[in-house]
């Protein structure tokens, strides 16, 4: 009788033994599965979009090459969904060096030169620029403007600062253009040229004494670009440099 208790004591044992060893086993199991489920979730699209800074429009054409069809002419400002990206400098419109982006328009499928083409949307006529670049600075948080007053009691100087997280000189020559109302007449600079040139305005309104745009160069890379503008008893400069990482606008206004 004590033989046949001890057997079954036994049996017990092993029994729960057997069932311990098999949770311990299974619970790593399920640690793993969760991992897996997690490693599964789908990651955050990557869809990249650029806007049109061409004040006139930009041309969507068929292939990428500036000889191909006219599909379209998008409107300045226009926001384009980006399909794929030259990466290489294939061609030189009006001074900037690019190439042709795959980009989706109106349902249309085609190319565009990039180099009128900006991460940083467009300002319209008139746009405030502190507002511009708060604005801006909820994509682009290192983006800064400072304003400051300076001169002296008969000669008072105001100056605005815009701090833009770009090397490309042409965003931010057509960014100064509309906040600060370089005229039309004046395109984009040639980084290749003259170590010093002024370009005078042909048009200038005859109430002004002065309209005029200056470039510095050194070895066919642009230095600075100052637009200066001057009447009786004010005159404003805005010039454009690069400051490490950053393209540097200030504007400047003098009351005399």
């Amino acid at each position: 009788m004590k033989k046949v208790a001890f057997t079954i004591i036994a049996i017990a044992f092993a029994t729960l033994f057997t069932a311990c060893k098999n949770e311990t086993q299974e619970t790593p199991t399920t640690v793993q599965n969760q991992d897996l489920a997690v490693a599964d979730i789908t990651p955050a699209s990557t869809t990249s979009y650029l806007y049109v800074t061409a004040s006139s429009g930009l041309t969507l054409r068929e292939f990428n090459n500036l000889n191909s069809e006219k599909l379209a002419v998008m409107p300045y400002g226009t926001k384009l969904e980006v399909l794929s990206e030259e990466a290489n400098n294939t061609m030189t419109v009006g001074g900037i060096s690019g190439g042709m982006h795959e980009v989706a328009y109106n349902n249309k499928t085609g190319y565009a030169f990039n180099g009128f083409l900006s991460k940083f949307f467009p300002p319209e006529k008139d746009t405030n620029a502190k507002i511009y670049v708060n604005d801006l600075k909820a994509t682009f948080p290192s983006a800064s403007f400072i304003e400051t007053t300076g001169g002296t009691a008969s000669k008072p100087t105001n100056t605005q600062t815009i701090l833009l997280p770009t090397d490309k000189w042409h965003e931010a020559f057509y960014i100064a253009q509309k906040l600060y109302d370089i005229p039309s007449v004046f395109q984009f600079p040639n980084p290749k040229g003259k170590d010093v040139e002024v370009i005078k305005n042909a048009k200038k309104p005859e109430q002004l004494q002065t309209s005029n745009l200056a470039i510095e160069r050194k070895n066919n890379a642009l230095q600075t670009i100052t637009y200066t503008q001057a009447a009786e008893g004010f005159g404003t400069n805005i010039t454009i440099s690069q400051e490490a990482a950053f393209m540097k606008i200030e504007y400047t206004t003098v009351v005399e």
